[in-house]
């Protein structure tokens, strides 16, 4: 059976540009202060992962089902109805951290905010780098 080629991988394209390209508006800003703000707290540059996600770092998977590849350890991407970060580790002992962060929905991987104005960015950093942390501690990582 031949190996199937990951979706989301990264391109050519600039994180700067790809906003620049974004509607006017809250999730534009939000998008522009995300970009900045993660770069600072991560120390990691961001790439376009796929069409609409900025990632950070990356790190190997594999599933016992023998898919593999590799993936940001961490990202956001401004969708039209919610700005979407990826806290790759899931959501392992941070409710207390959720409870604390403001207005938010969750995936198994993803958190959702309307906006930025909404959350306390100061848990929102707690959670970014406690996945950092967790993906580098259970995962093969790279910081490019």
């Amino acid at each position: 059976m031949a190996k199937s080629e990951p979706k989301t991988k990264v391109t050519a394209v600039t994180p700067k540009d790809f906003i620049a390209a974004l509607e006017d508006g809250t999730r534009k800003q939000d998008a522009e202060f995300l970009l900045k703000w993660m770069t600072k707290i991560t120390g990691l540059k961001p790439k376009m992962w796929g069409p609409s996600i900025i990632g950070f770092g990356r790190y190997a998977y594999s599933y016992d089902s023998g898919h593999s590849g590799e993936m940001c350890m961490t990202g956001f991407s401004p969708r039209k109805a919610n700005m979407v970060l990826y806290i790759l580790p899931g959501y392992t002992d941070i409710s207390e951290k959720l409870a604390r962060l403001g207005k938010h929905k969750i995936g198994k991987s993803c958190l959702y905010i309307i906006k930025l104005a909404d959350v306390d960015m100061k848990v929102l950093e707690e959670i970014v780098l406690f996945g950092v942390a967790h993906m580098r501690k259970n995962h093969q990582t790279w910081d490019a």
